[in-house]
């Protein structure tokens, strides 16, 4: 369990840090992100559902298929672009994307829900989807 914790969001390499108010990851989670630019060249899905609201900046969300049921393709991938707004934005679990600021900063308040065992991300440099666990640690 976390309480007023910063760190990374995203391991080591990721340009996202976060600031958790809480995290039970058997529960939920409250965090505010902090979007410094282009993130880590990851495609990803989450162990949670979350629920967002963009308080300032702008966000750039690159979906794809989830690229072990589909051929990896440039084509496949769409894009979603986020202003800041009171109304708020879903992020499910098995959602593969890559998300960038477009501005210098932008700040996310995002509320998560439990979290599953294991969730996945594609390294496309790599070309490899790996399997991840709690501390990010691959199975």
């Amino acid at each position: 369990m976390k309480f007023w914790k910063k760190m990374k969001d995203g391991g080591a390499e990721s340009t996202v840090t976060g600031y958790w108010l809480i995290e039970a990851k058997s529960l939920f989670s409250v965090v505010l992100i902090k979007f410094e630019g282009k993130s880590r060249e990851a495609f990803h899905e989450h162990a949670f559902n979350c629920w967002n609201w963009l308080l300032k900046g702008q966000l750039f969300e690159t979906i794809t298929e989830d690229p072990v049921q589909e051929a990896w393709t440039m084509k496949a991938n769409r894009v979603k672009i986020y202003n800041p707004s009171w109304k708020p934005f879903f992020i499910g679990r098995n959602r593969f994307h890559k998300v960038d600021s477009t501005v210098p900063t932008s700040w996310v308040l995002s509320f998560r829900g439990p979290w599953a065992k294991t969730w996945r991300e594609y390294l496309p440099l790599e070309n490899r989807v790996r399997t991840l666990t709690h501390g990010r640690k691959e199975v």
